[in-house]
């Protein structure tokens, strides 16, 4: 069976958790692309890379993942510059851009995931309050970004962040498939 080729609707029912189905998903996209994925992660602190290597065969799309969570991290582990940090923050736009880029430049990968964040419960200020997320995807040749606020405590940003991230690296794999 290719999990691919499932609508929405019978993924779901075959696979019930959300995060589950979009595994699947991503795991046969990235298959069928001849890709692989690396992760660059902060406030999650690997728990992106966790949930893919937590199905079975990822070892076949997932290169690896790479946390870091100080900015000295981002810069030595990514490239990130230190400049781009100290004008915009660890938690900003460019900053995840970068390190989306960085996890492809520093990997065999072809396709990234990163984020970083204020997962609270302190840490945050007026203009980046705790909940506060950036995302960037790197598919396709692509860089794509986007910022999220979530509710809740720690764990709740955090999961939320993980569902977050993997859903919509589905729907760019989804629009970016490859023909042929």
């Amino acid at each position: 069976m290719n999990p691919e080729s499932l609508p929405n609707q019978e993924l779901q029912a075959q696979y019930p958790s959300a995060l589950e189905a979009d595994l699947i998903y991503i795991s046969a996209a990235l298959l069928a692309r001849g890709e692989m994925l690396a992760t660059a992660e902060s406030c999650t602190g690997g728990l992106i890379a966790a949930a893919c290597t937590d199905l079975a065969g990822s070892s076949q799309w997932f290169e690896r993942g790479f946390v870091s969570y100080s900015n000295a991290a981002k810069t030595e582990l990514l490239g990130v510059p230190a400049a781009l940090i100290d004008t915009h923050g660890a938690v900003s736009e460019p900053v995840v851009r970068a390190m989306a880029e960085g996890a492809l430049a520093h990997s065999q990968a072809q396709v990234s995931v990163a984020v970083t964040g204020v997962a609270g419960p302190s840490g945050g200020s007026e203009a980046k309050p705790v909940g506060t997320v950036w995302f960037g995807w790197s598919v396709g040749g692509a860089t794509h970004s986007e910022m999220q606020c979530f509710g809740g405590g720690r764990a709740a940003v955090r999961a939320a962040t993980v569902q977050h991230a993997l859903a919509q690296l589905r729907a760019w794999l989804d629009s970016t498939k490859k023909s042929g």
